[in-house]
Formats: C-alpha cells, structure tokens, sequence
C-alpha cells in the first residue's frame, strides 16, 4: 500500500465531503456523497447503511475510489482507490464520530432495523492535486 502524501492525508482528515465510486455489476460506475476520515495507518473509510446501493455494489466488486476537493482551493484534489472491506461491529460508533467531525453533533437515532457498516479502503492507488 502506497503511504498517503501529507496533501492527501490533510484533505481526507478534514470535514469536506467527498464521493465514493463503486462499480455496479452491469460494469458502470455508481458516485455517491460520503463523510471521509483517515485513519493512522493511512486507510481511509466512509460508513453506509448494510444494504444501500453502495454497499451492495461494493459487496459484489469491493473495487472503490474515493475522492475530496479542497473547497478553499478547486485545483486541489486527492483520490485513492483500494479494496474495500467491511465492518459492522463498529457501523454504529464510526457513522456518530463521522457526525462530530462534520457537524459537531450526534448522529441521529437509527431506525431500528438500521445497521450501519464501515467501508475502510487499503490504499493501492494514490493520484492527487496540489494546485494549478
């Protein structure tokens, strides 16, 4: 796994918004918006609801990239993508610290039948923007 520059590393760690692409499996790519953290070993995650697009999509084919756009400056950008993996066991607790980091607050109450799951992704392709 490629270490994450000290660019990419900032920008993911910041609350931007960011996008998850994953393959459906008729081969053509699915985005969606997603909260992004990096963890200290350089993987980056986002979290979902267990049986959204995204995760279904990803459960078929765990390929994803997942990139952020510096708000403060356009032509600076940063995209990983890797393999997904998947944990429910901290669904829950990662979706409300993603919460904190880009609202300051708890996340809301889950549906009862609502289970959430982490999506972390080793880093195996790093392309990034520094500025124009």
């Amino acid at each position: 796994m490629p270490p994450l520059s000290d660019h990419a590393r900032s920008l993911f760690s910041r609350p931007i918004l960011g996008w998850a692409t994953a393959i459906r499996p008729d081969g053509s790519p699915h985005n969606s918006v997603v909260w992004l953290d990096v963890e200290d070993d350089d993987t980056v995650l986002f979290n979902t609801a267990l049986d959204r697009a995204k995760e279904r999509f990803l459960r078929h084919n765990p390929t994803v990239s997942v990139s952020v756009l510096d708000p403060d400056h356009p032509f600076s950008w940063a995209s990983v993508s890797g393999a997904a993996t998947f944990s429910a066991d901290d669904g829950a607790e990662v979706i409300n610290q993603l919460a904190h980091k880009y609202t300051g607050q708890d996340f809301r109450d889950l549906a009862d039948d609502e289970r959430r799951v982490t999506v972390r992704i080793k880093v195996t392709h790093l392309v990034e923007q520094t500025g124009p």
